[in-house]
C-alpha cells in the first residue's frame, strides 16, 4: 500500500489519480475499521489475562478507563471478520432472457443481495454490487460474498469444486441435489418433491481465497439463497466463535411465506475443512 500511495502522488493524470485515490481511500477506511475491531478484541482478551479488570487493561494500553469503555461500545464486533476486512464485492447471478440483450436479476437474488448489503453496512463494510454474467468468467480480487450455484456462473462452480465435504449434483429430471460427501446423503429441494412445499435447501461455505475471504451462498433454487443469507446474519457471532478464520461449509433448510423466511433449520451441520 505504501507503493500505491507513493505512485498515486506522482501520477500526472488527474482523472486516473482521482479514481485511484477514491479506491485507495476505501481500502484505508476498511483497514482503519479492522484495526478498531482488532483493538476491541484485544481489550477483551487482555481483560481475561489481567483478571477481569478494565482498569488494569487501561493501564496496560496506556489509555483511560473511559476511553476503553468508549472503544468497547463503538468499535465493530469480533465477528465482523467472518466476511474479511473489506472493501467487499457482493456478486449476484445475472440471468439471460432471449427477448432481452441485458442481464436481469431474479427477485429472489435481489432480495438476498438487499438483505446482505443492509447487514454488511451495519458492520461498516464498503461494498460493491457485481452482477455475474454467465457467459463470462469473473473472480474476486478481494473479499467477497458470492451468491450463485455451480451452473449459474463460473465462479460458483470453481468455489464449490474446492469443497471436500459438500457439493451440488444434477439428478434425473434436471433436479439439483445437495450431496453430503461424508455420509453419502442426497438432499432434494422441498420445492421439487412429489408434494412440494414452500421451502428450499441452500449451501453455505466460507473460503480463504489467498489473503481474502469469500462467503459462498447457493440455494438449490434462488429462493434458498434468501434463507441462507438470513441464517448467516442470524448466527454469524456463533459461527465466528466456533470457526474463526477457518474454512467450512454447511447446508440449511428454510420455510417461506412468499419471499420472507419463516423458519430455518440446519440440514447439514457446519464442518471445518482440513
Amino acid at each position: 500500500m505504501d507503493d500505491d500511495f507513493a505512485s498515486l502522488r506522482d501520477d500526472p493524470d488527474p482523472v486516473r489519480r482521482g479514481r485511484r485515490a477514491t479506491a485507495l481511500l476505501a481500502v484505508y477506511q476498511q483497514r482503519s475499521t479492522e484495526l478498531a475491531r482488532l483493538r476491541r478484541a484485544a481489550i477483551e482478551e487482555a481483560r481475561d489475562l489481567l483478571g477481569g479488570s478494565y482498569t488494569e487493561v487501561a493501564k496496560a494500553f496506556g489509555l483511560t478507563k473511559g476511553r476503553i469503555t468508549q472503544i468497547r461500545s463503538s468499535a465493530p464486533p469480533a465477528h465482523r471478520a467472518f466476511f474479511g476486512v473489506g472493501p467487499l464485492d457482493m456478486a449476484l447471478p445475472g440471468r439471460i432472457i432471449r427477448e432481452r440483450d441485458d442481464l436481469v436479476i431474479a427477485a429472489e437474488d435481489d432480495a438476498t443481495g438487499a438483505h446482505l448489503l443492509a447487514e454488511l453496512e451495519k458492520l461498516t463494510f464498503i461494498t460493491n454490487r457485481v452482477i455475474l454474467d454467465p457467459r463470462e468468467e469473473w473472480e474476486p480480487t478481494g473479499d467477497a460474498v458470492v451468491v450463485c450455484g455451480p451452473a449459474s456462473a463460473h465462479i460458483g462452480h470453481r468455489l464449490m469444486s474446492q469443497d471436500p465435504v459438500l457439493r451440488m449434483a444434477l439428478g434425473d429430471g434436471a433436479q439439483w441435489f445437495i450431496v453430503d460427501e461424508v455420509t453419502g446423503e442426497r438432499h432434494l429441494s422441498p420445492l421439487d418433491e412429489v408434494t412440494p412445499s414452500r421451502a428450499d435447501h441452500a449451501y453455505i461455505a466460507r473460503h480463504r481465497w489467498g489473503n481474502h475471504v469469500i462467503v459462498h451462498i447457493a440455494g438449490l433454487h434462488a429462493l434458498g439463497s434468501i434463507g441462507a443469507a438470513h441464517h448467516i446474519t442470524d448466527t454469524i457471532a456463533d459461527l465466528f466463535t466456533e470457526f474463526g478464520d477457518s474454512e467450512f461449509s454447511m447446508a440449511v433448510t428454510t420455510e417461506f411465506d412468499g419471499l420472507t423466511p419463516k423458519a430455518s433449520t440446519v440440514l447439514v451441520p457446519p464442518r471445518r475443512w482440513s
